[in-house]
């Protein structure tokens, strides 16, 4: 489910967001809705894959984006989502017709980038792919630091796989929810720089997130328990936090 190497995302020509090209993975079992998307989509110059199953879902292989309903025929869209996460870093964006509340932070928490309420518009739906596209366009894997040809990133006795999604720490394997991953990922990347509170908000949950703040303070908790030793990360008051450099 991975972006192949090689293959940059679509670039911008002229000021105007280009699409052409990106594979889209539609996840949708209703055909009154997945005909008519496929096609504004493709009108759109997007290449779509439709599955009608959870399972066709996590044995897909080439797509750079999912569109994920939650209403499926054998497996609950929310655990597809959880599971394509625990795979892979691509976009997922769900499309459903469950609006409650309680399934918008499900579905974000298990590593969903956006959560869109049926019915909408393509035109709707293609903003929101073209914002997710905007940001992960700008995430450059040759940034990251102490990576190693394997893909795995040392600090100190902490190593950070971000394919296959596996932190480990003295050799010892630490179990993270896709959001506290995402979090000590994003720390990751640069060692001991800052990271203000908007930001991580903005790129670990989502640009348009409105709920508490206090979910970030509790992921950090969370994640400094999991790694035994507060120290690893440090709040700076008011501002946001860092990720201990090694030797620090």
């Amino acid at each position: 489910m991975t972006r192949p190497k090689g293959r940059p995302w679509p670039a911008r020509a002229a000021g105007v967001w280009q699409p052409t090209g990106v594979n889209i993975l539609l996840v949708e079992d209703d055909d009154a809705i997945a005909d008519p998307l496929t096609k504004g989509l493709e009108r759109e110059g997007y290449s779509v894959q439709r599955v009608a199953t959870g399972r066709d879902a996590l044995a897909a292989t080439g797509a750079e984006m999912v569109l994920l309903d939650l209403g499926l025929p054998d497996i609950d869209g929310l655990d597809v989502c959880r599971r394509l996460r625990s795979m892979s870093s691509i976009p997922i964006i769900v499309v459903t017709a469950r609006g409650e509340e309680i399934d918008r932070v499900l579905g974000l928490e298990l590593g969903a980038d956006d959560y869109l309420v049926k019915p909408f518009s393509v035109r709707e739906l293609v903003a929101r792919i073209r914002a997710i596209l905007r940001r992960t366009a700008n995430e450059p894997a040759a940034a990251i630091p102490n990576q190693t040809d394997e893909g795995v990133q040392r600090i100190g006795p902490l190593e950070l796989d971000r394919r296959t999604h596996r932190v480990r720490l003295t050799d010892t394997d630490i179990d993270l929810t896709p959001k506290e991953f995402a979090l000590l990922a994003l720390l990751a990347e640069d060692p001991g720089a800052l990271r203000t509170r908007a930001e991580i908000l903005d790129q670990v949950w989502d640009p348009n997130w409105y709920g508490p703040t206090k979910t970030l303070d509790v992921h950090v908790a969370s994640l400094r328990k999991k790694l035994g030793d507060p120290g690893w990360i440090e709040t700076v008051r008011g501002v946001g936090f860092r990720l201990r450099a090694e030797g620090s």
